[in-house]
């Protein structure tokens, strides 16, 4: 006996509504079950924030990471009010000691190395959050996509993501921005070239997986168009990989620029960058005897990508889906 379409239909919107009756069902017994009332019923979406935020709170050292990174971007933002001198002003003092009126001394023409300091850290933060927003963007839409229709357009997708991946990641970025020019535009928009790959792949295992679930096929069977599919039910389920990924991605955005910088490929002076005030700082006599010009850009280098990579791993435990 051949079943009619709208029988089809009128079975997909029950197995939906199964579900959700299933789900608040479940709810409220666990609710009766410890006792809670019955008359405030709170959305599955709230109680899954409230349970990641609960385990990203017990891991002390992903709090302390996202406190040091939520003030360097508050540094970032206010970076103009907060620096104590121009950061490009030259003064008479050439690599002078701290003293009261430059509080980390000057650099080797005379610039007040605290005030290039803050104005670093926004050229680093907006590296870090522009490149990430760019790759993370662009990779989930080519893996979702891929993922979801499969079949030949899938296979041309997966063999240029490892085409990309294959390539050796820091030559190619130094040959690009040899040829295209150093400005804070090419480093954020190469790094997010051949970034995305290794996104593009995590999506696309996630929704590999989750488009074969029931609800999926429901929605196909109602009649969903598939950017409904796509970014109401597929992509809110893979957000956990994403947005871990997104966190470490950050912190290594930000080594590379200041890799780059470092090796004069990068944000080019008179512009403050870590990588090049570390640059500056290259001399043997610098080294020993002018601490002041290397160690403050290191010290915030190496707290900022701590700091990062701290969240990362707390949000990496609290989204694990076996917790």
């Amino acid at each position: 006996m051949r079943v009619s379409e709208l029988e089809l239909q009128d079975a997909a919107a029950g197995l939906l509504e199964s579900s959700s009756s299933g789900a608040l069902l479940r709810q409220q017994t666990d609710s009766r079950g410890t006792g809670a009332s019955n008359d405030i019923e709170t959305s599955p979406s709230a109680g899954l924030f409230r349970q990641v935020a609960g385990r990203f709170v017990k891991h002390r050292l992903a709090v302390i990471g996202l406190v040091v990174t939520s003030l360097l971007i508050v540094i970032g933002i206010l970076a103009p009010l907060l620096t104590p001198h121009s950061p490009y002003a030259v003064t008479a003092s050439f690599s002078a000691a701290p003293s009261g009126d430059h509080w980390l001394g000057t650099d080797q023409v005379g610039r007040d190395v605290l005030s290039r300091l803050i104005a670093a850290s926004r050229v680093s933060l907006i590296v870090g959050f522009s490149t990430v927003g760019l790759y993370i963007t662009f990779g989930t839409l080519v893996g979702l996509i891929s993922a979801y229709v499969g079949g030949w357009l899938d296979m041309i997708v997966m063999r240029v993501t490892d085409m990309f991946m294959a390539f050796p990641f820091l030559m190619v970025i130094l040959v690009v921005v040899s040829a295209l020019g150093a400005s804070l535009n090419t480093i954020i928009i190469v790094l997010a070239l051949f970034s995305w790959p290794a996104v593009a792949r995590l999506v696309r295992s996630s929704i590999l997986s989750l488009k074969q679930l029931d609800y999926i096929k429901a929605g196909r069977a109602l009649g969903y168009s598939a950017p409904r599919i796509w970014f109401r039910h597929l992509l809110p389920n893979a957000l956990g990989p994403i947005i871990v990924n997104a966190t470490f991605g950050i912190a290594s955005a930000i080594m590379s620029e200041a890799g780059l910088s470092f090796l004069g490929m990068g944000v080019q002076p008179p512009a403050a960058s870590w990588g090049n005030m570390l640059s500056d700082a290259q001399s043997l006599t610098v080294l020993t005897d002018q601490p002041w010009l290397w160690v403050p850009a290191g010290t915030m280098l190496l707290i900022t990508v701590l700091a990062i990579n701290f969240v990362g791993d707390g949000l990496r435990d609290a989204l694990d889906p076996k917790r």
